[in-house]
């Protein structure tokens, strides 16, 4: 793929993914996808995003960055939503976060083959924190 047309391609997965098509995923990831080291392939990178799903249920993915040089796609993703009950072992109670994804793609065969994905935990426990009284009372 050229540059423009891995940019297009991954706007599209991301549309996608917003959507939640999960029967058009399989034009986007490949096989023998892998997340994080771990092979998940179409199947289970699908269970992966339906999880993610049902645990936010207003899960929507913004592209803040991205930078394409074939085959790798780097991205900054930009959430603002409430995770249901637990989210990265955090107790989130239903409080709408913002946080951020840095994620890096590796495509092949015109698919996705690799994903290396790193969320922004600090961010989200500073949110997590009570507000503190500014004069230390």
């Amino acid at each position: 793929m050229t540059r423009p047309e891995l940019i297009g391609f991954y706007k599209d997965y991301i549309a996608c993914l917003n959507r939640q098509d999960w029967l058009s995923l399989g034009r986007f990831v490949h096989e023998e996808a892998r997340h994080n080291g771990k092979r998940l392939g179409v199947s289970g990178y699908r269970e992966m995003l339906e999880k993610d799903f049902s645990e936010i249920p207003d899960l929507h993915f913004d592209i803040e960055l991205l930078v394409a040089e074939p085959p790798r796609i780097a991205s900054r993703l930009r959430f603002n939503c409430a995770p249901k009950g637990k989210f990265l072992g955090l107790d989130i109670g239903g409080k709408t976060l913002s946080f951020a994804e840095n994620v890096f793609y590796e495509v092949g065969e015109g698919k996705i083959v690799q994903v290396w994905s790193i969320i922004d935990k600090a961010a989200i426990e500073a949110q997590l924190l009570p507000d503190r009284d500014p004069g230390g009372a």
